[in-house]
């Protein structure tokens, strides 16, 4: 505890002191605390497996992730699903459900012996993206506004969208649940998702309202709007919780809310502090994914788990995205962007640990090498390809140009 402790402390200070100089280099502080956390890892194997699989850390990971989906949803910019809705709906409910069927069927051809219920929870972590090992990317002005603006919304809704979907997968694979059927399953998701729905948007709306009119009459002082944002998370998890509800669910409906309903010129920057506390957050969880990385691959890894992650990557990504945009006015090469700029990151981290505390047995071990596969898989291939794509839209664009 103490060594991590020091670990991820001393990372964080070498980063900030460099962070300049890394972000030129396009070195996060992601990639580093992966390494922080690989390096830990070999002096406490014996007893990190142990540390992970217990009550502790899953209720840690669920705060962390109901923080995270919160500050997701409060990044969607332009409206409610952006500048271009029927896009941002494609990619939403066309793409991602096509991407979640194709991985379960890649998985039962690749990943043989888990049950389709395992292939679900297992697709719900691969499948939704997350830009916090490759944020500079939202901001790189040679990739097109649209595709950066359908990206954002992408990533700060399709964790939250999909958490309802990987809780009723974890009821039905695991064993302690005693839900033999999808129907037992729905039985025991639906109703907390119905009430954490409700308590998000109270939650959300209330908090926004009240901001709202505590402002008008001068009644806030600049560091307690930045608090409430703080506060609103915790507060929606935790009542949700309080009544047997998706606390994950409630958190991102009440970013969602808060983010509609708030009316201030100066709210991005009342965000700052929920960001901050996100990114540190963020941080824990890349510390401990390479953690994990050391646990799930000292008994090495099957070929056909690494070319599942490989196609979950790549065609579980991309072929969707182009379905779902057939007729759409969005053009073939930012149809093609749009497939591939997709990074995999702590929301997959977060579901990965989660699953790998529910699930037990083979399941148990096959989530945890995919979870790291796929993940160390997208800091490479997303860490070089994602500039290089930017680069090669930027000049073909030239090259048309007249």
């Amino acid at each position: 505890m103490v060594l991590s402790l020091v670990a991820v402390s001393v990372v964080l200070v070498a980063w900030a002191l460099l962070s300049q100089k890394l972000e030129r280099l396009r070195l996060t502080a992601a990639m580093i605390l992966v390494l922080a956390g690989v390096a830990v890892g070999f002096t406490t194997q014996d007893v990190l497996a142990e540390t992970l699989n217990t009550d502790t850390a899953e209720h840690v990971a669920e705060i962390i992730l109901a923080v995270l989906l919160f500050v997701d949803a409060t990044e969607v910019r332009g409206g409610f699903f952006g500048s271009d809705p029927r896009s941002a709906l494609r990619m939403l409910f066309i793409a991602m459900p096509i991407g979640l069927a194709l991985s379960v069927l890649l998985g039962l051809w690749l990943l043989p012996g888990l049950s389709w219920a395992v292939l679900l929870v297992i697709a719900c972590i691969v499948v939704p993206i997350d830009f916090a090992p490759t944020s500079t990317l939202l901001r790189d002005e040679r990739i097109p506004e649209r595709v950066r603006g359908l990206l954002n919304v992408e990533a700060g809704y399709n964790d939250g969208i999909v958490s309802p979907v990987f809780l009723f997968a974890v009821v039905l694979a695991a064993e302690h649940t005693h839900a033999r059927t999808p129907l037992d399953a729905l039985a025991a998701a639906v109703p907390p998702a119905v009430k954490a729905l409700l308590v998000g948007v109270v939650v959300g709306a209330a908090l926004a309202v009240l901001t709202n009119a505590a402002e008008r009459r001068g009644l806030m002082t600049d560091q307690a709007k930045r608090l409430i944002l703080v506060a609103a998370p915790l507060l929606s998890f935790g009542l949700s919780l309080g009544i047997d509800g998706n606390g994950f669910v409630s958190a991102f409906v009440c970013g969602i809310a808060f983010n509609y309903l708030r009316s201030s010129p100066t709210f991005r920057a009342e965000l700052e502090l929920v960001d901050d506390v996100g990114f540190l957050l963020a941080a824990v969880m890349w510390f401990v994914f390479g953690l994990t990385a050391v646990v799930a691959l000292r008994t090495g890894v099957p070929l056909g788990l690494v070319v599942f992650c490989l196609l979950a990557l790549t065609v579980v990504r991309i072929l969707p995205v182009l379905v779902a945009m057939l007729g759409s006015r969005v053009s073939w090469r930012e149809r093609l962007l749009l497939g591939w700029l997709g990074p995999r990151g702590v929301t997959s981290i977060v579901f990965g640990l989660l699953a790998f505390n529910a699930l037990g047995g083979v399941a148990e071990h096959t989530v945890a090498l995919v979870l790291v596969v796929a993940v160390l898989g997208s800091v490479i291939i997303h860490g070089v390809g994602a500039p290089a794509a930017a680069r090669a839209y930027q000049r073909t664009q030239t090259k048309l140009a007249p």
